[in-house]
């Protein structure tokens, strides 16, 4: 079973990701977009209250980290 994911707005998300080796390259309006070396994907985080379930998924999907991982990050 998938573990159960905190709800988390936007800056939290951004944090969290940072500690993943994740970096802000620039912000476009409501959507914070992050970049890593090594990595195709960028990451579009949204600077949302709160961030949807679904999208925050996403982007843990998009970073290639487990779920597991990016709950123990976030704490």
């Amino acid at each position: 079973m998938a573990p159960l994911l905190p709800v988390l707005n936007g800056p939290e998300v951004v944090r969290a990701f940072e500690k993943l080796g994740w970096s802000v390259a620039r912000q476009r309006g409501n959507h914070i977009i992050m970049v890593k070396a090594g990595e195709r994907a960028t990451l579009s985080v949204p600077n949302h209250r709160p961030v949807a379930k679904g999208t925050l998924r996403s982007l843990i999907r998009a970073a290639r980290v487990t779920t597991d991982a990016f709950v123990v990050v976030v704490g």
